[in-house]
């Protein structure tokens, strides 16, 4: 229910009061399920990446890492506010959606040295949310000011794609 409610309405409006009033119980009853808003943020962001694919173990490290940040992107950029969930979830808990936990053994895998896994994976994560945030931004800004362009998906998923090579092939570097 909070990710319908996250997807109609956005983030602004998805308040543990809302949601209880979609629930038809008392906001107080929330509680026994989650803590606060953040914990329920945490849930929010694991099912809105639950569909993210498990990348094949015989694809190689790089091209797998590639496809989980594409398909995490792709997850998020479809919801409002997906960006500002995940990455609200990341601070709080950086494990806690299984895609995000994919990304940081494919850096690892893919060259990046043990003690830079963490930083490394946590730039891509970053490059995912302010790219899904940007686009949603401009799209946004575009509906209140007809002067302004509409961003094409397809340039916007090129340019994210640009910055991921980029990153990778830094990694390849590292080995």
């Amino acid at each position: 229910t909070a990710v319908d409610l996250l997807r109609r309405y956005g983030l602004a409006d998805l308040s543990m009061r809302r949601l209880a009033r979609e629930l038809g119980v008392a906001p107080g009853a929330l509680y026994w399920h989650v803590t606060n808003k953040q914990e329920l943020l945490v849930e929010v962001a694991d099912v809105l990446l639950a569909e993210v694919p498990v990348p094949p173990p015989d694809q190689p490290p790089a091209e797998a890492l590639v496809g989980v940040a594409v398909a995490v992107r792709d997850a998020l950029v479809q919801v409002p506010d997906g960006a500002d969930v995940v990455g609200l979830a990341y601070a709080v808990e950086p494990g806690a959606a299984r895609p995000l936990r994919d990304l940081a053994r494919l850096v690892h895998d893919a060259g990046a040295p043990a003690s830079e896994r963490d930083e490394v994976a946590a730039l891509i994560v970053h490059h995912i949310l302010g790219s899904v945030a940007g686009q949603q931004d401009r799209a946004v800004a575009a509906a209140v000011d007809q002067d302004l362009p509409v961003p094409d998906a397809t340039t916007e998923s090129k340019a994210f794609e640009i910055g991921l090579s980029v990153i990778v092939r830094g990694l390849a570097r590292s080995r």
